[in-house]
């Protein structure tokens, strides 16, 4: 039967000695409280990182897929994941889709016209890294994008390829001064002159890509105006109810290697990307840092169990006598050690609850940064105090048996 009283008391004499050696005692708790600091608050921030990878990604909608001749490309340092690349997906088979594509769902087809356009209004002009995309009437909704002011684009505007635009916020921004109302206003996107007749509300950046610094154009003024050579076209598929994703995906497989002529048995020529797939990669690729974490932490916990012990021998040898008088009043070997291994697990726990506190704050720091949610990691913090009270076991054994082995009377004539 557990003794509470007696645990109590071993608790109060494990105060009363930390007091007694306050500065060897911080020393050793600090050293506990990097070592569950690192490993709490790096692996609560990457939780912070992936759930904002989440969050952005899924801005695409959960119930959205695209249709694509690559396979995703990840590339971040020195890793690379590596992709496959298939014959390019041209305007006539990407309308095919669009036409013969069946299942309940709202389908569009986008294309990349450049990134280093330079838009101009009056005697103000962005940089030249401006994106124009060549969208159908569908792509706002496929996106998850939403308009802050102005209209979508009709479908003879889209068929006939006018000379209109939806702007992103960030250029509305750089180019209309004061509040001027961009809608109606004519800009200058490289050589031509387009209306704007919408603005897209604001989305921020995403892992290091800004939603908001770049130009809807008609699918078809873009075809004509920024041609090239095999242009490649995407499909983006966005299902009416969620459900039935995958059976939407299936049927999107179908038709399209009917399109592409892929042969029974063959590989699919293309790529179906969902939007969770690409906030997983980055997961798999940052997987590695929380490996890093993990190694850190317990590298720096094993220093603090050496100095734990080490304080503890000393606390040992300095309270010879104290343990002496102990014994000959009656405290049996079994108290003596219970008593050692209580004030190894109470300096162990207190450096503990300090890291736990400093990694939550660190962790969040990052998730602050990111415009995450706050995180407070349940499993690192249990882990953080699995830890600890291993870490105290660990170090407190050796000394508690020392003094456990002690001889009372040997003990008592110590100097």
């Amino acid at each position: 039967m557990v003794n509470y009283k007696l645990i109590k008391e071993n608790i109060l004499i494990s105060l009363t000695s930390i007091k007694s050696h306050l500065l060897r005692t911080i020393l050793t708790v600090l050293i506990i409280a990097f070592g569950i600091m690192a490993l709490v608050g790096i692996l609560t921030a990457i939780d912070a990182v992936e759930y904002f990878l989440n969050d952005n990604f899924s801005m695409m909608g959960s119930n959205t897929f695209n249709i694509q001749n690559r396979e995703l490309r990840v590339h971040i340092g020195g890793n690379r994941n590596r992709t496959k690349s298939y014959e390019r997906i041209d305007f006539r088979q990407a309308n095919r889709f669009k036409e013969e594509y069946s299942f309940p769902a709202v389908t569009s087809l986008y294309t990349y016209g450049t990134g280093i356009a330079t838009v101009k209004y009056k005697s103000e002009k962005t940089n030249p890294n401006t994106q124009i995309l060549g969208v159908d009437g569908n792509y706002i909704t496929t996106a998850g994008l939403e308009l802050e002011k102005g209209r979508n684009f009709m479908p003879s505007e889209v068929h006939h390829g006018n000379h209109v635009t939806i702007i992103g916020s960030e250029i509305a921004t750089n180019l209309f001064k004061e509040n001027e109302d961009p809608i109606g206003k004519v800009i200058s996107i490289g050589a031509g002159k387009y209306k704007v007749i919408g603005v897209l509300k604001e989305r921020g950046s995403s892992v290091g890509f800004s939603g908001d610094r770049y130009c809807l154009a008609p699918l078809g003024n873009v075809r004509q105006y920024f041609s090239r050579p095999e242009m490649n076209y995407k499909i983006s598929v966005m299902v009416e109810d969620q459900t039935n994703m995958e059976a939407a995906i299936g049927e999107a497989i179908g038709v399209f290697r009917r399109i592409r002529k892929d042969n029974l048995g063959d590989d699919d020529s293309f790529s179906i990307i969902k939007s969770d797939n690409i906030a997983n990669m980055l997961i798999k690729l940052t997987s590695k840092i929380q490996i890093g974490a993990t190694v850190i932490g317990l590298i720096t916990l094993l220093g603090a169990a050496i100095g734990l012990m080490n304080i503890m021998l000393v606390s040992v040898t300095e309270r010879t006598r104290e343990i002496g008088i102990r014994k000959a009043v009656g405290a049996t070997s079994r108290t003596i050690r219970n008593q050692f291994l209580v004030e190894a697990i109470v300096i162990a726990q207190i450096g503990g609850i300090l890291g736990i506190i400093a990694g939550i704050l660190i962790g969040n720091g990052v998730s602050a940064l990111t415009e995450s949610a706050f995180i407070i990691p349940w499993l690192w913090i249990l882990l953080g105090i699995v830890l600890c009270f291993a870490v105290a076991l660990l170090s407190g054994i050796v000394p508690a048996n020392k003094a456990a082995g002690m001889d009372p009377i040997d003990s008592l004539r110590y100097e």
